[in-house]
């Protein structure tokens, strides 16, 4: 059984940084890409960024480019979102997710992710 534990979330000034962390257990993952998505309150999953498992690659939404950092420790079987530059915009639930198949590249849908962490909750306050 696949299984992702998003931890590292919490309460933070605008301004302030954070790092998500998702450990993965049940399987190997060292050939699948890995992302992070978050919901915000009435809004749709919105694409952050992802990592090939090697952490060769990666890919990250406009909103967060310079801000946000995604890596992965394949040692620890653990993906990481480390967050600067917080703003309440950033406030939501965040997610991390698998590929679904080896060959998926790093895409921003989430339709292209079969297994998800239950969610971390960050609160920017301004």
């Amino acid at each position: 059984q696949v299984q992702l534990v998003e931890s590292g979330g919490g309460l933070v000034q605008a301004g302030g940084s954070l790092r998500l962390s998702c450990a993965a257990s049940g399987r190997t993952f060292s050939s699948y890409a890995m992302g992070w998505f978050r919901q915000a309150p009435g809004k749709e999953h919105e694409f952050v960024a992802a990592i090939s498992w090697s952490g060769g690659r990666t890919n990250s939404a406009d909103s967060v480019k310079g801000r946000f950092t995604i890596s992965s420790d394949n040692a620890k079987n653990t993906v990481y979102l480390q967050m600067n530059s917080l703003t309440p915009e950033d406030t939501a639930v965040y997610y991390c997710a698998k590929a679904k198949a080896s060959t998926t590249p790093l895409s921003r849908s989430r339709y292209e992710y079969d297994y998800w962490g239950q969610g971390t909750q960050v609160t920017v306050s301004s």
